[in-house]
């Protein structure tokens, strides 16, 4: 493990910051930190940063609440960058978005990536603006109860190709539960974020016993 008489400051004392968020590895921020602003967010868990406009140590949430939870802090292979894995409360942004990096510049058209946190805000685009002809539409326009059949219905079709032993259909029948369960999500308006801390707070993978009595 580094020690900080390591991390390289510029000539300002600053260095850059780039904060993640830990469940998403969605980039929100980049911030400064100097020397004092490290050593207290290393002590209290939580960033802070170094204010360049105002002049002063500027502890993230401070106002807001939508404080950053520091996971862990890494340095680049110069010393002169850290990257900075947080579990966030609230928007990054101070504009209330959530993340910094919103405004596209440029794009490729190469490829698109695919993520689930993706495949949701384009879930949630169709509930909040329907789209002629979309599944997705007539299934937000059906209501709870429709939305709740299906997922019924796709729980059972992942069993039966489960217990026929068909991978390749299990993968398939898994997929369309996913799908019909973000709906439902979206729906409550329940985010991929809340279902991630939710099972990371649980940590039951390795706890025999706890599983036992959840079954």
């Amino acid at each position: 493990m580094l020690n900080i008489n390591e991390i390289k400051f510029d000539d300002r004392g600053l260095i850059p910051a780039i904060v993640t968020d830990f469940f998403s590895k969605r980039v929100l921020t980049l911030a400064y930190m100097n020397r004092e602003s490290l050593e207290i967010s290393m002590a209290e868990k939580r960033c802070c940063f170094w204010s360049r406009s105002r002049g002063e140590l500027w502890r993230k949430g401070e106002t807001s609440g939508n404080f950053q939870e520091i996971v862990d802090i890494r340095a680049d292979c110069d010393r002169d960058a850290l990257l900075v894995r947080v579990k966030k409360a609230g928007p990054a942004c101070h504009l209330g978005g959530d993340s910094c990096f919103e405004d596209l510049l440029f794009e490729s058209g190469e490829a698109e990536d695919f993520s689930l946190d993706a495949l949701y805000e384009l879930i949630k685009g169709r509930k909040n603006q329907g789209k002629e002809g979309s599944y997705t539409s007539y299934l937000f326009e059906k209501g709870i109860d429709k939305i709740l059949k299906k997922v019924g219905e796709e729980s059972t079709e992942v069993i039966i190709a489960a217990k026929d032993g068909d991978k390749a259909q299990t993968i398939y029948e898994v997929s369309d539960l996913a799908y019909h369960v973000m709906v439902m999500m979206a729906e409550l308006d329940i985010s991929n974020e809340e279902i991630l801390k939710e099972l990371s707070s649980r940590s039951i993978i390795d706890k025999k016993v706890k599983q036992e009595k959840m079954t």
